[in-house]
């Protein structure tokens, strides 16, 4: 899959099992996440949601905005609630269900990795979809391991000391290939027809699918709601997120069409306003270390 995303042709399917009505904030990108990942995997679909910020936009019970079964768990149990939920479905003969876990970068990179690696571990047939908008943003635009380096939050502010978040990333995704699961992706709600082709490609495969979606957050980022989509492909196009593919043991790397800077990559939030010209230096040879370090597994998976 190297190569741009915007080149891909493909056609996003219509039938929607989302409805209007959700609670979530203006311009939340864990929405649009939500919404393409369930037109991808179709009606046949039961979600797993822990504690985050899906755990309140679906509205208060009995009301809800998905047309699909939904369980709520407890915030460290998704891997350990979709192993059950696909176990009961094989047992009652329903193996064309997709069972789902759907959780957020607090629920997956801190709180949940341990149910997590258990159940790919395991093999089972399910699909964990992180959404991932670095940081607990539910309870209050806290840090968390997804959180990028730079970042302020509420539990790293600033002030007189830069107590910022001085730690990179954690990429799960990243994770899981080192696990062996048979397929890893990331994607971003800046590219719909990326996601569902990705998931259609995780379909086809019998056993444990992860997918990375970030899912820029407006409250917790401090940027215009109405550039959700836009600060998703400048993610992209800056190499602050890449995307790719991982499956069948070889990785493929979407390159970034319009290559940015990350200066003009954080310089659209100000949850980096603070940032000083070594910090963004500091930032840029991270993040070009990185793809370089996947272009290189690229060539080594193909064989090239």
């Amino acid at each position: 899959m190297s190569g741009e995303v915007h080149d891909m042709p493909f056609s996003i399917p219509r039938e929607e099992f989302m409805e209007p009505g959700h609670t979530a904030c203006h311009g939340c990108g864990a929405t649009l996440a939500m919404r393409y990942v369930l037109k991808a995997l179709g009606k046949n679909t039961v979600v797993s949601v822990p504690a985050s910020c899906w755990a309140v936009i679906p509205g208060a019970m009995p009301n809800r905005t998905l047309d699909v079964p939904m369980v709520y768990t407890p915030f460290a149990a998704t891997g350990a609630s979709i192993t059950g939920l696909r176990a009961a479905f094989d047992i009652l003969g329903k193996e064309d269900y997709n069972v789902v876990g759907f959780a957020g970068d607090g629920g997956t990179a801190d709180i949940g990795l341990q149910s997590l690696s258990g159940a790919m571990e395991r093999g089972h047939n399910v699909f964990y979809i992180m959404y991932d908008n670095e940081g607990y943003m539910n309870t209050g635009v806290q840090r968390s391991g997804s959180t990028p380096y730079g970042a302020e939050t509420t539990t790293t502010p600033v002030r007189a000391e830069k107590n910022f978040k001085h730690q990179q990333k954690k990429v799960v995704a990243d994770l899981m290939m080192a696990q062996g699961v048979p397929y890893v992706a990331t994607a971003t709600v800046a590219y719909p027809e990326d996601l569902i082709r990705k998931i259609g490609n995780a379909k086809k495969i019998a056993g444990p699918k992860f997918i990375q979606v970030l899912s820029p957050c407006p409250t917790g980022w401090y940027f215009p709601t109405e550039k959700t989509v836009e600060i998703s492909r400048m993610a992209v196009q800056s190499g602050m997120f890449p995307l790719y593919e991982y499956y069948d043991g070889k990785l493929r790397v979407t390159k970034p069409s319009r290559p940015l800077s990350i200066r003009e990559y954080v310089s659209a939030q100000d949850r980096f306003l603070h940032l000083e010209d070594e910090d963004i230096e500091r930032l840029q040879v991270t993040v070009d270390q990185r793809m370089k370090t996947l272009l290189d597994r690229e060539r080594e998976t193909s064989g090239a």
